[in-house]
């Protein structure tokens, strides 16, 4: 018997759902928080709640938040983007495999000069999506809601990015796909992960001039 379950009734989809759960719980033990799949309300809802958790036992202490994912809800994100903004603790965000569309605001929403991606990841940025129907008052008001989103993303990506907003506005007009170098060069991160060890590859602030764990290896960035 496993806990209140018998091994009988244990199946392989239950079986992995009890795995997983305790994997989440034990990166939550070393304040890992991991975000996985598409971004939704119910998502949005576990990363944030993780968040204030490890933000409420310990806020001199880094968050660190990988980032996999396509992206999904724009209000889902925004959620996680200010919960990362509200929290006393730094928040180092990871990229790996894809940060894409909304995934990439998460990304940028770390703790300047402490958000990184892993070298085979990729970062995507574009304006949000929206669609209008129905009658031509209610068209109108979702057409003002996307002119809001757009405006809204542009100005955040702007900010965290240091470009200008004309320049950023361009830019997500279409689907732009870029390397970790290439965000670097951008703006979105400060740094990519290299087995081990963190290469910064523009200049950083002087708060990432101190340890910085990577697995059980710590490093001092920009050595």
């Amino acid at each position: 018997m496993i806990g209140n379950q018998k091994i009988s009734d244990l199946t392989p989809t239950t079986a992995m759902r009890g795995a997983e759960t305790d994997a989440l719980g034990l990166l939550l033990k070393e304040r890992i928080v991991f975000l996985g799949n598409q971004v939704d309300d119910f998502l949005a809802d576990a990363i944030i709640s993780q968040l204030l958790l490890l933000d409420a036992q310990d806020p001199s202490k880094d968050i660190r938040l990988f980032v996999n994912s396509p992206g999904g809800s724009l209000s889902a994100t925004m959620a996680i983007f200010d919960v990362v903004q509200l929290v006393r603790a730094d928040v180092s965000t990871i990229a790996l495999g894809i940060s894409a569309s909304t995934a990439s605001l998460i990304l940028g929403s770390g703790t300047k000069g402490k958000r990184f991606a892993m070298p085979n990841a990729r970062i995507m940025i574009h304006q949000p999506l929206g669609g209008a129907s129905g009658q031509a008052i209610d068209v109108e008001i979702q057409a003002q809601e996307v002119m809001h989103n757009k405006k809204n993303v542009t100005r955040i990506i702007s900010n965290f990015t240091g470009r200008s907003f004309e320049q950023v506005e361009k830019d997500i007009d279409r689907d732009r796909y870029m390397s970790p170098i290439e965000a670097v060069e951008y703006g979105i991160i400060d740094g990519v992960i290299d087995r081990d060890s963190i290469i910064p590859l523009v200049p950083v602030p002087e708060k990432l001039g101190q340890n910085i764990t990577v697995g059980q290896h710590e490093h001092v960035a920009g050595e």
